[in-house]
């Protein structure tokens, strides 16, 4: 068998440079550190007009009063001798003019139709209000026309802007399932 010789000399030595190996897990956390730091330097501040020099106990800030329920009570219809200051109060006085209005009491199940003088062409404001426990539906009609069709929920004062392309004059029906007052008033815009 030939001898393979071996030589003592060295192996020649790579000097080229080992490619870099990302890590883009580090890459991310670097950047999520950085933004944190960036923004947990940021602080909004605003002035709500308080004086924090002086302690909130010596202000004489007062706590809310106890939170009741509706009175359902103040739901029920008025009598015939209350009903002009419950309109006074819940429809009060305008300083335009007011060129038709009305008020009344409802038993179960009743229909009041009444109508206004004939109107002249324009806008009017419509101001509609009820006091029962259920809805009260007010119908407003021309000749032609259905302008407000709207079961109202009692408590609350419902105005309607009603647009007239001519001379004419109003229906207006207001229904109730159960005792109600109802109130209404057209003024001029």
């Amino acid at each position: 068998m030939p001898s393979v010789r071996r030589s003592s000399a060295p192996r020649p030595v790579r000097t080229a440079r080992a490619p870099l190996t990302r890590k883009p897990a580090a890459a991310v956390v670097l950047g999520i550190v950085l933004a944190a730091g960036m923004l947990g330097g940021c602080e909004y501040t605003y002035d709500d007009g308080r004086d924090w020099s002086v302690p909130a106990e010596t202000e004489g800030t007062a706590l809310p009063g106890p939170l009741f329920t509706r009175d359902p009570l103040r739901r029920d219809p008025v009598t015939e001798a209350q009903l002009e200051d419950w309109v006074t109060r819940t429809l009060p006085d305008t300083t335009q003019l007011v060129v038709h209005s009305g008020a009344g009491l409802l038993h179960a199940g009743e229909v009041r139709t009444e109508a206004t003088p004939v109107l002249e062409t324009g806008t009017y404001a419509l101001a509609l209000a009820c006091r029962s426990q259920r809805r009260v539906t007010f119908t407003v009609r021309s000749e032609s026309l259905t302008l407000v069709d709207l079961g109202l929920r009692c408590g609350v004062t419902r105005e309607n802007v009603v647009y007239l392309s001519a001379e004419t004059a109003l229906s207006i029906k207001v229904e109730a399932r159960t005792g109600a007052n109802f109130a209404y008033r057209l003024r001029r815009l």
